[in-house]
């Protein structure tokens, strides 16, 4: 309990760290955000003073930047600069595509990921551990935009498996296949190190003395402790699955944050790119507190230390 309190006022320095380097970096962004949403609207240089003024882009660095840090606080993170929207409704209205992906590509990566891994640290140095760490490197190598044009062209044009665009459950199998291949060949080669060496313990020998199957032993004895390593990689993953969203979102046409944000991005919506950010941040921050958490579940010999 004392390590999970030490844990989350961890996050607190991370968050702010995180935000602050953000808040600088979009303000020495080149161009007004004033000119960009009057673009090719006739406005006397007046209307854009008041403009300005109406969103606070008259005010001092230090003073926005801790209007800035007051209001995230509270979970208020300002309006659009297009839309004038509440940027927390505009994110939580598009939040449910990307967890959608993310979550998609999350199950593709873990699931081939296990299976690749378990087999090939299985069959060390056989034809088997080659195939499946063939499949892992290619997984780990090409980028998702091209496997993603690739499915398109194979599975939704060529053979019309699939549909390419949609919000459905059938047009999310693509965009997930995309995410979530690199996911699974970095997943697979961290099992299936872990495997070979779990195998080589003194209480698999045992195991094996005793007469147990060799399927009991992998999957109720190793599997379990060879599983420690690789759920370090899933934190980490995470940004990966952020990242990938955004250039999936793009090649599939779907709606979610990854394309809300390079639209933010390209018309300098200030607070709309910072709220992506802060809440980019968050999530990150929290699955990887839940993810060291669970090395307790995992190992209760890990708890123990803790203690």
């Amino acid at each position: 309990m004392q390590y999970a309190f030490r844990r989350i006022l961890g996050i607190i320095p991370v968050l702010l760290f995180t935000w602050t380097v953000v808040f600088v970096a979009l303000q020495m962004i080149p161009g007004d955000p004033v000119n960009l949403m009057l673009a090719g609207v006739p406005a006397s240089e007046e209307v854009r003073e008041r403009e300005r003024a109406r969103l606070g882009l008259d005010k001092p660095l230090v003073e926005r930047y801790v209007s800035f840090l007051g209001r995230a606080a509270t979970g208020d993170l300002g309006e659009s600069y297009r839309s004038r929207e509440p940027v927390t409704k505009m994110i939580a209205e598009q939040a449910l595509a990307t967890l959608q992906l993310a979550a998609g590509g999350l199950a593709v990566g873990l699931s081939l990921g296990l299976i690749l891994g378990m087999i090939a640290g299985l069959k060390p140095n056989s034809w088997v551990d080659t195939f499946c760490m063939v499949i892992a490197l290619v997984g780990i190598s090409l980028p998702s935009f091209w496997i993603g044009m690739v499915l398109i062209y194979l599975f939704g044009m060529t053979l019309g498996w699939v549909p390419i665009v949609g919000t459905g459950l059938s047009a999310l199998i693509l965009p997930s296949i995309s995410v979530g291949l690199y996911i699974a060949g970095g997943f697979a080669r961290l099992v299936r190190a872990s495997m070979i060496e779990t195998m080589n313990q003194d209480y698999i020998r045992t195991a094996r003395a005793k007469g147990l199957s060799r399927g009991k032993i992998a999957f109720k004895h190793a599997l379990r402790n060879a599983l420690i390593p690789p759920v370090t990689l899933l934190g980490i993953q995470i940004a990966v699955l952020i990242g990938g969203a955004v250039v999936t979102e793009n090649v599939f046409a779907r709606p979610g944050l990854g394309t809300m944000l390079v639209d933010a991005v390209l018309t300098k919506d200030l607070p709309l790119v910072q709220a992506l950010v802060v809440y980019t941040t968050a999530v990150y921050v929290v699955i990887n507190l839940v993810v060291d958490l669970l090395y307790g579940v995992i190992d209760p010999r890990v708890q123990a230390g803790r203690a």
